[in-house]
């Protein structure tokens, strides 16, 4: 696990001094990355349209979720979502990760709030990359779940590196 951590600090170092270069300042729609905000791209899910979902209080106390319309019917289709890879385990490959609208610049924080991250279930194991990538599959669109999750994608295939 020591070793495990020192390659991540490693690795991380490394990306910070190299994507210095190209830091971003923060907007209104985005935090702070390494990389440049992700353009829209035709055919692929916009992360201004899963942004659009807000936070309610429900019985009992608990935030829950609200979406538009438009993102309550994404629930059960076909969709393709650009974004950065965030491993949930160690290792290369990973078959259940989190992609998110910026790069990760710390291994243990995720870089968005539940709005900007949507959990992959991929149906073959994917290389780690620090550059985004596309992934396609069946969107679920969470009423509650219990990580505090907004989305999923489930049989998730990956389109482009």
């Amino acid at each position: 696990m020591k070793s495990l951590l020192l390659v991540l600090l490693l690795a991380g170092a490394g990306l910070t001094a190299q994507a210095a270069k190209v830091t971003t300042p923060a907007s209104a729609d985005q935090p702070p990355s390494f990389f440049a905000p992700l353009e829209d791209i035709p055919g692929v899910l916009p992360w201004s349209l899963l942004s659009k979902a807000t936070t309610v209080k429900a019985k009992g106390g608990r935030m829950v979720p609200k979406y538009t319309a438009e993102i309550t019917a994404l629930d059960q289709s076909e969709v393709k979502v650009q974004g950065f890879m965030m491993p949930l385990q160690p290792g290369q490959k990973q078959k259940h990760f989190l992609l998110t609208v910026t790069s990760a610049s710390c291994p243990f924080c995720l870089p968005a709030g539940p709005e900007g991250v949507v959990e992959i279930n991929s149906k073959a194991p994917v290389k780690f990359t620090y550059a985004p990538m596309i992934m396609s599959g069946k969107m679920t669109v969470l009423k509650s779940d219990s990580m505090g999750l907004y989305y999923r994608i489930n049989d998730a295939s990956l389109v482009a590196p």
